[in-house]
């Protein structure tokens, strides 16, 4: 037994999560895989959306139960549904830099890869990265960079933020920037909420203390309680919207998804709200990095259920799927609990651009391929757009809540209360309404302006229908942005 106590109120990492807690945990979800009284009951509280202990979902994971498993799924999808409804976010990642001085053995851009080329984007090379997204129909990023504290300063992710939000052409405009940067002092993450950034995400990667430190044998990161850490920081800096997440198959999933909900519930128990995001990437292929180098690696069946437990577990948070998962994937877990996804995503630095001229028949030097990861779905935005309206959800393109302050807790409050629904509604069809308008293909523009008219009844308020109606025409004629 670990001799540190349990406290998930505490500032201190080793304290919140747990490895004693975490044994005792697995231990007893194992010991009662089979109990069908407990894991209906955990199933029951799951359904007044209250959410669940570390404990509890330790517990349904273990379920080799059909039917029990069966009924989480379709939970899952309810609770979704009555929180979120059928909208899901759109984003896109944008890499700024490679350059990185830690040696995490999982990631292509560890400072020993010697085969990856290095760069780090100008101004002038965002703004045309930018242009290229926007030129796509996205409105929200999310900024990527490797931690070097030369090639990549928070002075210059600053100015980046400043460029991104600066950058206009046509119709287009990124109105949320999120940043997935290293963990940095709560003066820096003042400073990031000073520039307007939407989320600030940064993934564990694995909660398992001895684990993560063979994970990262060199550089910053490898200070597992700095790492672990950090969301306080951010909190503390002003930052009430944070995204965590671990890469799925670093260690064994049991492990990491137990800390991954110690870590809501720390949030919640320090701060009085959990995390804005969740999100459940599992190690794949990239440059170098062999996935058979990664025994713990989780079948799909297991990513599905590790979504559902997820979903029921902090039902309030948005879930975020990216295009490491094939589209046969990420269909099956839409119907799970995702609520966000990435779209036409390129995941190396200065990728958009590269492409968008590629499609315009110019000539782009060749560069060795600096991708972080492989993405399996290759499909354009248009298409993604396409198949989400096909399968009856609503692509959203909204921001509004992070421009009206609608964050933290005060975000938490609606979506805990079941309200956000009567701001996201009429958003995410009058961004739909902009993208259809401005860059969908027409076969796409037909099935999106029939889900308008579909779910226009679906607006509670007979005033915020009425007044969407009014900004949808607006639209068409010409006029952005309007927003709940």
């Amino acid at each position: 037994m670990d001799s540190i106590p349990y406290n998930p109120a505490s500032e201190k990492a080793e304290e919140f999560i747990n490895h004693g807690e975490i044994l005792d945990t697995l231990a007893y979800a194992a010991a009662h895989r089979n109990d069908r009284s407990l894991i209906e009951g955990i199933i029951r509280k799951a359904s007044e959306c209250r959410g669940l202990t570390h404990r509890e979902a330790a517990v349904l994971m273990e379920c080799d139960q059909p039917d029990l498993n069966e009924r989480m799924f379709r939970l899952a999808k309810e609770i979704k549904a009555r929180l979120y409804g059928n909208r899901i976010v759109m984003f896109a990642p944008l890499y700024l830099s490679d350059w990185c001085i830690n040696g995490c053995v999982y990631c292509p851009y560890h400072a020993k890869n010697r085969h990856i080329p290095r760069k780090r984007l100008s101004q002038e090379e965002i703004r045309r990265e930018v242009i290229a997204l926007q030129d796509m129909g996205h409105k929200r990023l999310a900024i990527e960079s490797g931690e070097d504290p030369v090639h990549s300063p928070i002075e210059y992710i600053l100015d980046s933020i400043a460029t991104v939000y600066g950058t206009r052409h046509r119709n287009g405009a990124i109105r949320r920037v999120n940043v997935n940067i290293a963990a940095t002092t709560v003066d820096n993450y003042r400073r990031l909420k000073e520039a307007g950034i939407g989320t600030y995400i940064l993934f564990q990667e694995t909660y398992n203390k001895a684990n993560y430190e063979a994970l990262h044998p060199s550089g910053p990161k490898s200070d597992y309680a700095w790492h672990t850490e950090a969301m306080d920081r951010a909190m503390q800096g002003g930052i009430d919207d944070v995204g965590i997440g671990v890469l799925f198959g670093l260690g064994t999933f049991r492990y990491d998804l137990a800390g991954l909900i110690m870590h809501a519930e720390h949030l919640e128990a320090r701060f009085g709200v959990g995390p804005h995001t969740v999100s459940v990437p599992r190690i794949c292929p990239a440059d170098g990095i062999d996935t058979g180098d990664f025994p713990d690696a989780v079948p799909d069946d297991v990513f599905c259920r590790i979504v559902a437990v997820i979903r029921l577990a902090v039902p309030y948070t948005g879930m975020i799927i990216s295009t490491r998962e094939s589209a046969a994937v990420r269909e099956k877990v839409l119907g799970l609990g995702i609520s966000q996804i990435s779209g036409g995503s390129k995941t190396s630095v200065g990728g958009y651009a590269d492409a968008m001229d590629r499609m315009a028949g110019k000539e782009v030097p060749y560069e060795a391929d600096s991708s972080q990861f492989d993405v399996s779905d290759r499909r354009t935005l248009d298409e993604i757009v396409g198949w989400l309206l096909d399968t009856g959800h609503i692509p959203s393109f909204c921001t509004a809540c992070y421009r009206e302050g609608r964050t933290g807790d005060r975000f938490m409050s609606l979506v805990k209360r079941g309200k956000i629904a009567d701001c996201c509604q009429p958003n995410a069809l009058m961004t739909l309404m902009e993208y259809l308008q401005d860059y969908a293909s027409a076969q796409t523009r037909a099935k999106g302006m029939e889900a308008i008219r579909r779910e226009l009844e679906h607006i509670g308020s007979g005033k915020v229908r009425e007044l969407t109606v009014l900004r949808l025409k607006e639209i068409v004629d010409g006029q952005r942005d309007f927003r709940f």
